[in-house]
């Protein structure tokens, strides 16, 4: 089922989660551990993140300093795979422009659609540590809107070669939306006409950066209301769990803490923190809730015991 479907279809607010894959090397394990712990919330879909090859130097035995360009969590697609079919819930692939040419796109998308995945959701992914070469008549989607275009372009029967009577592939598209405006963009206005034009590139829905003040999401929506965006917006939620977060995320993310959030995390002891930013999270959830949003989107990666503790909270109060 697609996201747009599971939100018009509920009769109450969704939960969703984003997980990452193992490492290389990792045991698929880790990932059903996670959704064995989230499934007891019924979570309505799954989102994997995916990321693009990177530079790795390492130093051969005879001195030399040798480049090796790998992606460490390759396996997007076979989660994607696994997950619908041992699980029955619906996976949300990231889809990157970084790192992939539009016929790798394509061809991702291809088989996908094959296993019979109905989701993506497109970001333009981390910048690369190297150059990554074109080889002769390959194109790559220069930032998030182009490849949406794309994505929905494919949902018409357009593919990258002409082809006759080509089927279409229907994916219900998501994109990534910041409250407190991409770190690149001038000011939170030109970052929201640049949702915009997502959106009418063929995007469903949004999904937002994580945010520790509620108080930016509602002015995020509003704002996106004013300007003509009218899908669903779902808020992004992040359970801090350590101190060494409050400089890690906002460094990774370029987002802000509220100082009540870093005056309780700072002042507690270590055995006590995870349970302030799980306190935290479960405020601004309530508080979302409260507001009608259509769905609770937490990002935990494969970090579960916050997020189970936060939503047996939550169950009860509500």
């Amino acid at each position: 089922m697609k996201v747009t479907e599971h939100i018009e279809l509920a009769k109450n607010p969704l939960i969703s989660a984003e997980i990452i894959p193992p490492k290389r090397g990792g045991h698929l394990q880790q990932i059903f551990d996670v959704l064995q712990a989230i499934i007891p919330f019924e979570p309505a879909f799954i989102d994997i993140t995916s990321h693009a090859a990177e530079a790795i130097y390492e130093e051969m035995p005879d001195g030399r300093i040798i480049k090796r360009v790998k992606r460490k969590r390759p396996g997007t697609i076979g989660l994607c795979a696994s997950i619908k079919n041992k699980f029955n819930i619906d996976p949300v692939p990231h889809i990157l422009c970084q790192g992939f040419t539009r016929e790798e796109t394509e061809d991702a998308l291809i088989e996908l659609n094959y296993l019979g995945v109905e989701n993506v959701l497109c970001v333009r992914g981390d910048s690369l540590n190297y150059t990554k070469q074109l080889p002769d008549n390959r194109t790559a989607n220069k930032n998030t809107i182009e490849l949406v275009q794309q994505v929905h372009n494919l949902s018409k029967g357009i593919y990258q070669d002409e082809l006759i009577d080509a089927a279409p592939l229907d994916f219900c598209i998501g994109v990534g939306g910041y409250p407190e405006k991409h770190f690149e963009a001038p000011n939170l206005a030109f970052d929201i006409q640049n949702t915009k034009q997502k959106i009418a590139a063929g995007a469903h829905y949004i999904v937002t950066q994580m945010f520790f003040d509620t108080q930016h999401y509602l002015n995020y929506v509003k704002r996106c209301r004013e300007v003509g965006i009218t899908v669903p917006i779902i808020p992004g939620i992040k359970i801090l769990t350590n101190v060494k977060q409050l400089h890690s995320i906002p460094r990774a993310f370029h987002v802000n803490i509220p100082d009540e959030l870093v005056d309780k995390m700072f002042n507690a002891p270590e055995h006590e923190q995870q349970n302030i930013g799980i306190q935290w999270a479960l405020k601004q959830s309530i508080e979302l809730l409260d507001a009608g949003v259509p769905c609770l989107h937490y990002y935990i990666m494969q970090n579960t015991t916050p997020i189970v503790k936060l939503l047996q909270e939550l169950k009860k109060r509500l």
